[in-house]
């Protein structure tokens, strides 16, 4: 043991991680509660209400990853179930699960994690030689390049193929643990427990209808467990306890969290996913892992909110460089400093909200960048309008990064870079049944498309209502909405008072660059704003096109942070607009699902049942004198 002592009042014994990064207070987290468990073989603590991702950073670590095809060093850079890069390995021998994201997996006593897609260890990763040949390597190398010889495919380019696909592996064992299925059936089924979500079953709860209130967190308030957000007089998640408190007492009101709803379906059906016991340590005597559910709704609310976007600049793609809501989310909610240091950089008004969190805690701001002239903000910190980010230093963690403005350039010292191009409201349920989202000029982003679920409507960020205020409103009047097409009679809620935020955006996709600097777009599958100038030049214009050519969009994360930033850069370079490029398919399910949550019982004689005849048991109890004899 050293002679130094944690946070904990504990000693340190050699190889743990002291929690160098959390804040002295602040956050959801139960401090009074210490939780270890092992990344790559160290020993690392964090505190009960810590997912895999906050305690991480808590402890000051920030590679925990490398990126499919290029093996180039990658760190946490979200805070939810959009993550792309920081997918780790979940245990070991039969209870080995890959591609399980750091952001939503809950820590527990004895949980075991190792980093993947790197060898022989992540520090050093020797398959990082791709990146050094990256010219060679660029989008449709694998059609030209493996056309010939003809008989080196089976000999040499397959098995090389096979052995370097994927990112995580499975054991090879059989799971011993336990996967069920379930059905459910509502009235009306409230996809996300943000603010919107909120409000719609509690009006409706109070109505008298059967709710379902699904949520892929395991707590309820979407980005009130964020962002400093006071409703009704009371700081956001005092007023989310308080609602959570009523809907409970509704006997006719379900709520299911840590359920992502995956697939919506003819007829009202929806898939949904719930982690039954991947939460604590349960999970690892054998119990039901997950349940796949079969929820049948007469009618939908969508309010699953939206997800923050990326800037296309030169190594925008380094450990250390998050999106400005993961930023307050780890701040905010774990009680967590990305970085001692940290740049902002953002094209719309969100980003006034990280710089106000991070100097409420105390953690100092380099400098914040703005590409807009008219930035409405104030602060004790270097503020740059009309300006960008052009690049950034550092290899296994941001350093520093380089800011063109009127003056010229000027590199400034850093740890961490919040960047926020934008909200793409979350419409990838609207879309399973073929319809196609619209694009909306005011927040640059795509909205989803009017009755393209039959008997579904949308509620806050998913249609368009970017403030607090305009969120709970519209939560409220979906509800009223549905109550109103049954006829039934109801006493509204009272709407609460929140702050009237203004969302401006002014877009902005990418940084232009000489062309020889690689602007990342999609992290996991390391496609770059080149690969989709290349896709173009090749005649792939199409957007689907261009997806499968550069791979953009097709990894386990379906793109969600980058396929707008994507077509974007492809209506620009093609010269047509962005809503007449349009969007690819989204296709469900949303999130993965293990087939064997999706299979339940199909195993053994549940995959293969036997059946037998009426006159089986005649003719056996026929036969069996005559075997004995």
């Amino acid at each position: 043991t050293r002679n130094n002592q944690n946070g904990n009042g504990r000693r340190t014994r050699v190889g743990e991680r002291r929690m160098f990064m959390r804040l002295d207070q602040g956050g959801l987290i139960d401090r009074t509660r210490p939780v270890e468990f092992s990344f790559d073989g160290m020993s690392v603590t964090g505190f009960a209400g810590d997912t895999l991702a906050s305690a991480l950073l808590a402890n000051d670590i920030s590679l925990v990853g490398r990126s499919f095809k290029y093996h180039r060093p990658r760190g946490i850079m979200t805070a939810g179930s959009e993550e792309p890069n920081a997918l780790v390995t979940v245990g070991k021998d039969e209870a080995q699960e890959p591609n399980v994201r750091a952001t939503t997996l809950e820590i527990y006593e004895g949980l075991s994690v190792k980093s993947q897609n790197r060898w022989p260890s992540l520090n050093l990763d020797l398959l990082a030689v791709n990146d050094l040949v990256a010219s060679f390597l660029g989008a449709g190398f694998y059609y030209k390049t493996f056309m010939w010889p003809k008989y080196f495919w089976e000999k040499i380019y397959e098995p090389v193929i096979r052995r370097a696909a994927g990112l995580g592996a499975l054991s090879g064992i059989a799971p011993q643990n336990a996967y069920e299925k379930a059905n459910a059936f509502c009235d009306v089924l409230v996809i996300g427990g943000g603010p919107a979500g909120l409000m719609a079953a509690l009006q409706l709860g109070k109505a008298g209808l059967s709710i379902i209130l699904a949520d892929e967190d395991s707590s309820l308030g979407g980005r009130l467990l964020s962002d400093n957000t006071e409703v009704d007089g009371r700081l956001g998640i005092e007023w989310v306890d308080g609602i959570e408190t009523e809907l409970s007492m509704l006997q006719n009101v379900r709520i299911m969290r840590r359920t992502s709803i995956t697939g919506a379906y003819d007829h009202g059906t929806f898939g949904a996913l719930e982690r039954v016991g991947k939460h604590n340590s349960k999970g690892l005597k054998g119990s039901v892992q997950e349940c796949f559910w079969r929820i049948v709704a007469q009618r939908s609310i969508l309010a699953s909110g939206a997800l923050e976007r990326f800037i296309a600049f030169p190594n925008n793609d380094r450990p250390g460089v998050m999106t400005a809501g993961a930023v307050r989310s780890y701040v905010s909610r774990y009680g967590v400093a990305p970085g001692r240091s940290t740049v902002i950089f953002g094209n719309n008004n969100s980003a006034f909200e990280t710089a106000k969190c991070l100097e409420s805690a105390g953690i100092h701001i380099a400098a914040f960048v703005d590409s807009r002239m008219d930035a409405a903000i104030k602060g004790d910190f270097p503020i740059f309008r009309g300006s960008v980010v052009t690049n950034t230093f550092g290899r296994r963690r941001i350093e520093a990064v380089t800011v063109r403005h009127s003056g010229g350039e000027e590199r400034i010292r850093t740890d961490c870079l919040a960047i926020s191009g934008g909200w793409n409201p979350t419409v990838h349920l609207s879309c399973h049944m073929n319809g196609r989202p619209c694009w909306d000029e005011a927040t640059q982003s795509f909205l989803p498309q009017e009755d393209a679920i039959p008997g579904m409507i949308y509620a806050g960020a998913t249609a368009g209502f970017m403030s607090t205020a305009d969120c709970l409103r519209s939560g409220v009047e979906s509800a009223n909405k549905i109550l109103n097409e049954i006829g039934i009679k109801f006493k509204p809620v009272a709407l609460p008072s929140a702050e009237q935020n203004t969302y401006k955006i002014s877009p902005l996709w990418s940084v232009p660059t000489d062309g020889r600097k690689r602007a990342w777009v999609d992290f996991q599958n390391d496609v770059t704003v080149k690969d989709i100038v290349q896709s173009v030049a090749e005649n792939y214009r199409s957007v689907e096109h261009m997806k499968r050519y550069t791979t953009q969009g097709m990894a386990t994360d379906q793109g969600k942070n980058s396929n707008v930033t994507a077509l974007a850069v492809l209506a620009d370079v093609t010269g047509c607009s962005i809503a007449d490029t349009g969007t690819t398919t989204y296709r469900p399910p949303f999130a993965p699902v293990a087939i064997a949550a999706m299979g339940s019982e199909g195993a053994g004689k549940g995959f293969a049942p036997e059946r037998f005849g009426s006159t089986h048991q005649v003719m056996l109890d026929r036969a069996t004198p005559l075997i004995e004899a």
